[in-house]
């Protein structure tokens, strides 16, 4: 059971707005050695803790095959992977119906579920109920919440491990707190500890403004200046307590570059009726790849350097939009695809391309079950300050994200047509040629997590 918050909710001079943003992104974690370190070892004592109900999931299927995991790996990091995977699957689909299908989608799950996981931290009651629903985290084994931040911790070191010199998937986290505040010296500890998350106090009773150019600033800079201005002006007011940022920055050489001079003009068909130009990418070589008839998709996987980490691409066949795919899609058939598919040659077409996107989480998470944590009523975080007060709420959260893809290192080629011409004729290669909307997964293949998850559907380069 929750453990019963131990003050009443004070409104008026206590009604202060916890402001959470998500600039993007997830945890580098600040101190190394928690990669070796087991549960023991860790006083991840939270002030609440909720336990998962039983479920009798697995008894429904007695037949069933064990599930194999992968190599070296926790079976409950597989487990949160899996959970983060859903849940990016859920929100992408809610961002999907929300957006025309021209527009492109573009975000990064894990990030999302960090931010929040450290919320979790602070959270009780239905508030902490409510955060172990949306985001999965009562789907691991471990039945009671606190576990969660220690598996997080594993799975963080999965991912931002060095995968190869010439790749870069970074992240950081940072708590920045109104200065007059006294915050929970547990919550901190474990911030710090599990997700990297130092405290920098900050003046945003007497300077929001101020306070908003100093987070904006901080993320730039963790995310090599590509993500800026995720706060927009008014985002703070003297009434913002917190603000918790998570960034992550990614930056890889494919294991296969593509030809700076195999490039050329064609059409991307933004829709039955209209069409752009684009510079198209070529080269012919082997990679993973499944062509789905009853599904209507084609699926192609392209590695970085170093191989974890690959940009999986979902194309409908022809004559199929895309809004069929993605209403259709979940983890059972996404998992399929990708167990399902050979090393093949493929004639690979896609465009070079560039997207960014931002939006409000509040009104999505709302949606999918996360209501009282943006409650001024309803939330309840005593875990997160000191002094038994108990007034804070989430008033807002942010997410922004930044992908360019290219053959690498080939801008200065932009405005160059080069048609490649008299190439054998191979009658065992697949085509897969991307010159109409289609999905986008980045992702560490071993265990499956989706760092990175989108739609391009206008690769046209902005007049």
């Amino acid at each position: 059971m929750l453990a019963e918050p131990k003050l009443q909710y004070r409104m008026g001079s206590l009604c202060m707005r916890s402001l959470w943003l998500l600039a993007l992104l997830s945890a580098t974690l600040a101190a190394y050695d928690i990669c070796n370190a087991k549960p023991k070892d860790l006083a991840l004592e939270p002030m609440c803790i909720y336990r998962s109900p039983d479920t009798a999931q697995d008894a429904e299927e007695p037949d069933k095959e064990p599930e194999k995991i992968p190599e070296s790996t926790n079976p409950r990091v597989w487990e949160l992977s899996k959970a983060n995977s859903r849940f990016a699957l859920s929100l992408f689909k809610h961002l999907a119906k929300e957006k025309t299908g021209g527009s492109n989608i573009f975000m990064s799950p894990i990030s999302i579920s960090t931010a929040f996981a450290m919320t979790k931290l602070g959270a009780c009651n239905t508030t902490l109920e409510q955060i172990m629903n949306v985001f999965e985290f009562d789907t691991i084994k471990e039945k009671t919440s606190d576990q969660v931040h220690f598996f997080f911790a594993k799975l963080n070191c999965r991912l931002y491990r060095k995968k190869d010199k010439t790749t870069e998937l970074v992240s950081a986290n940072r708590l920045f707190g109104d200065k007059s505040i006294a915050f929970n010296e547990t919550y901190q500890n474990i911030s710090e500890v599990v997700y990297g998350a130092k405290l920098m106090p900050l003046n945003f009773k007497e300077n929001p403004e101020q306070s908003r150019m100093v987070i904006n600033e901080w993320i730039s800079n963790k995310t090599e200046n590509r993500i800026k201005d995720t706060l927009p002006a008014g985002a703070l007011d003297t009434n913002t307590v917190l603000v918790l940022v998570n960034t992550i920055y990614f930056k890889g050489q494919w294991k296969s570059k593509f030809d700076k001079n195999d490039v050329f003009t064609e059409d991307f068909l933004l829709s039955d009726s209209d069409s752009c130009k684009v510079t198209m990418m070529y080269q012919e070589t082997k990679f993973r790849y499944g062509r789905f008839t009853d599904d209507k998709v084609q699926v192609l996987e392209l590695p970085y350097r170093g191989e974890d980490i690959t940009m999986v691409l979902i194309l409908p066949l022809r004559g199929t939009p895309l809004s069929e795919v993605e209403e259709g899609l979940d983890l059972k058939k996404l998992t399929g695809w990708l167990d399902a598919m050979k090393e093949i040659t493929v004639a690979v077409h896609i465009p070079r391309f560039r997207v960014e996107d931002n939006f409000s989480l509040k009104d999505k998470l709302q949606a999918l079950g996360l209501v009282d944590l943006f409650s001024p009523l309803q939330a309840s975080l005593p875990g997160m300050v000191a002094d038994d007060e108990n007034g804070l709420f989430i008033s807002e959260a942010f997410h922004k994200a930044f992908l360019e893809v290219n053959e690498e290192g080939s801008e200065a080629a932009a405005a160059t047509a080069v048609v490649a011409v008299g190439r054998s004729i191979n009658l065992n290669r697949e085509r897969f040629i991307a010159n109409r909307p289609f999905l986008l997964l980045i992702r560490e293949s071993t265990i499956n997590t989706m760092v990175f998850m989108g739609r391009v559907a206008n690769p046209c380069p902005e007049n």
